[in-house]
């Protein structure tokens, strides 16, 4: 089982990758193989919206230049793809919003001469985020954004695990998110197999 992890936050030892860490040990103690690919560190440009894409049916056809097209053959070879991000007004980091934008439509091929497949169909997808609110106020648009990029990309939806950060007020990591997070991970693995927590 493998798989593709895409970090969108910029800071390595942030909230995010607190969260992250354990859920990688965890991936690991169950024998799942974990690519992690940090967005701040790679080059993907914003969608230039000039539809090329969408007449290249064999893969994403992306005119860029840059490291999209190596991420999204990661995400194609993978069985679950996991969106690590902070929350930034109520939406993912600006890199992570940038390579949904190009996965989402060149991956999609909806508008070409012909219709043509979705490319990451079958995939799975789950989030890990951080946010500044309670996660149902502060995440929850993320979520929803989320459930329909897999409804329109062909993925499955696997849920999202969120913690609120409460600024200086008290440690953003404690016993009881490390093991929540170890626990999401092995839900993620569980369903994969049919099975339940």
């Amino acid at each position: 089982m493998k798989f593709c992890v895409l970090m969108g936050s910029p800071r390595r030892e942030g909230n995010t990758a607190a969260l992250l860490g354990p859920f990688l040990e965890e991936c690991r103690a169950l024998g799942v193989e974990a690519e992690t690919v940090w967005l701040y560190d790679r080059a993907v440009n914003p969608c230039l919206g000039c539809m090329a894409c969408q007449d290249c049916l064999e893969g994403p056809g992306c005119v860029q230049d840059d490291d999209f097209e190596e991420i999204f053959r990661a995400m194609e070879g993978c069985d679950v793809i996991v969106l690590a991000t902070p929350i930034y007004a109520f939406f993912c980091t600006a890199p992570m919003k940038a390579l949904l934008d190009r996965a989402i439509y060149a991956g999609t091929k909806n508008y070409g001469a012909e219709k043509g497949p979705k490319l990451l169909a079958g995939r799975r997808l789950a989030a890990i985020a951080t946010c500044g609110y309670p996660p149902e106020r502060g995440a929850d648009l993320w979520e929803e954004a989320l459930k329909r990029f897999c409804r329109h990309g062909g993925l499955e939806y696997m849920g999202i695990f969120c913690r609120r950060d409460w600024g200086k007020r008290e440690p953003f990591m404690n016993g009881e998110r490390e093991q929540a997070v170890r626990d999401f991970a092995k839900a993620v693995w569980l369903s994969i197999r049919g099975e339940e927590l």
